[in-house]
């Protein structure tokens, strides 16, 4: 009798446990939470690598030779249009150009005695054809003498700021020999290299009339306070990259930009109908991604998934879901493949609405 007390305290103890046991895992699966994507416009944010180039840059080169007589700028400076910057020795020249002169008035002399006799018929209209070619022929030669003592001056071709000095005052000077550069930073030319798919996206929503604002994160970390504008994109894509260049051009009242920088571009790519969840839905196996699909049995099935962006706590799909699945939100470690749960769902909208989304 006692024994069969005991047993049956016994089976009680161990039906009391289980019953327990049984009640604590529905607990936990009540515990599971469960939402579906968000499908909704939005808009995502990429970097580009960038150069940012002078929206003119050229090498000041010397079209004469002789010593540097004078510089009269110095590296580092702001010129103006016209403003004189090297000045060629122009003694060369400059008596060039007083024997041209000489030819040309002794041209002139000839052809006007020519012409006299001419008229007076005792010279043929030939010889004064030929005085005149040879007048012409003067003119011509003390023309190129005044380009030539000209050339001697160097002057800035625009307004824009003087780079390094390749040359020194006395150097003896080559045509052709680089002197300087100069660059107008008025405005900059910032080139970045876009993939193919989001080339498309882009021309998809680019009309003339309405070009897409770009922003400009410098080198220091800190973004240029002035937006830039998509102005031309190259004709080709390159193949061994799959890229296409573009172009923004950016106002630089400041001149803080300067030719040869660096920096990324941030640009805003508006996505339609965006199929959206939030990133702890997800979980990484050998660098791919996937999430816990709820199926109509309430069993959970993995799934892999494409990412297209990632924002702030969200990750935009391209492929792997619909707008109507149930994902497993929570738990993603508690559960196992094909297991039956219980699930209390959430409303994406209002999930969603909780996380750092910037949306249209």
């Amino acid at each position: 009798m006692r024994k069969s007390i005991v047993l049956i305290s016994i089976c009680a103890a161990l039906s009391h446990f289980s019953c327990q046991h049984h009640e604590s895992d529905k607990q936990e699966e009540i515990h599971f939470l469960v939402t579906s994507p968000l499908k909704k416009d939005t808009l995502i944010t990429r970097d580009y690598v960038c150069q940012i180039h002078a929206i003119q840059h050229i090498e000041l080169r010397a079209m004469e030779k002789g010593y540097l007589e004078n510089i009269f700028v110095d590296e580092g400076q702001f010129v103006k249009k016209g403003q004189q910057m090297f000045k060629i020795m122009p003694q060369i020249y400059n008596a060039e150009l007083q024997k041209a002169q000489a030819e040309t008035n002794f041209a002139e002399i000839e052809y006007q005695n020519t012409k006299q006799l001419s008229e007076k018929n005792v010279v043929s209209p030939n010889e004064l054809a030929l005085a005149k070619a040879k007048l012409d022929k003067a003119k011509a030669e003390q023309s190129l003498a005044q380009t030539h003592l000209q050339f001697t001056d160097i002057k800035a071709p625009f307004d824009g700021i003087m780079d390094h000095f390749q040359v020194r005052l006395g150097s003896l000077i080559n045509e052709g020999d680089l002197l300087s550069t100069l660059s107008d930073n008025s405005e900059m030319w910032v080139y970045f290299n876009v993939p193919e798919s989001e080339y498309l996206n882009y021309k998809a929503h680019a009309t003339e009339e309405n070009l897409l604002k770009v922003n400009l994160l410098m080198a220091n970390n800190t973004m240029f306070e002035y937006p830039g504008v998509v102005t031309a994109i190259e004709a080709d894509f390159n193949n061994e990259t799959g890229n296409i260049a573009f172009r923004a051009t950016f106002p630089n009242p400041k001149s803080l930009l300067r030719h040869g920088e660096t920096g990324n571009i941030q640009m805003s790519i508006p996505l339609k109908g965006a199929i959206i969840i939030p990133q702890k839905a997800t979980y990484e196996v050998l660098e791919k991604k996937f999430v816990y699909v709820i199926d109509k049995d309430n069993k959970v099935k993995s799934r892999e998934i494409t990412v297209a962006a990632e924002l702030p706590h969200i990750f935009i799909i391209s492929k792997g879901l619909k707008e109507n699945d149930k994902i497993l939100l929570e738990g993603l470690r508690q559960v196992e493949e094909n297991q039956k749960i219980e699930y209390k769902f959430a409303k994406p909208d209002s999930l969603i609405s909780h996380l750092n989304l910037y949306a249209e």
